[in-house]
């Protein structure tokens, strides 16, 4: 079991910038995948970001196409912590932002996870 909380929301001006955090609790969290996603009023959850373990000490990182250059996806795994530094926000950043950990599928590291945070709320105003 991981259990995930998010913080860092909030509400901020077209332009500024936030970052997310993600605390996970359960497991060895090194080599778990782990993701953002976000989900705007009346549409579906979609996928933001991912940090994915490699091996070793390698990750790689995934982002969605309508945040690459805005947003980064990092982690800190002294400290079980996932972050999204979103930077330069759009008012259709708006949504709640949810963490995943663990995927496995072939859908992974854009879908198939088994694990989710309560999520967080982030509104951008124009």
């Amino acid at each position: 079991q991981v259990q995930l909380v998010e913080s860092g929301g909030g509400l901020v001006q077209a332009g500024g910038s936030l970052r997310l955090s993600c605390a996970a609790s359960g497991r060895t969290f090194s080599t778990v995948n782990m993701g953002w996603f976000r989900q705007a009023p009346g549409k579906e959850r979609v996928f933001v970001a991912a940090i994915s373990w490699r091996g070793g000490t390698t990750y790689s990182a995934y982002y969605a196409d309508s945040v690459k250059g805005r947003f980064t996806i990092s982690r800190d795994n002294a400290k079980n912590t996932v972050y999204l530094q979103m930077n330069n926000l759009k008012p259709e950043d708006t949504a709640v932002y949810y963490c995943a950990a663990h995927c496995s599928t072939t859908g992974c590291p854009y879908s198939g996870y088994d694990y989710w945070g309560q999520g967080t709320q982030v509104t951008v105003s124009s």
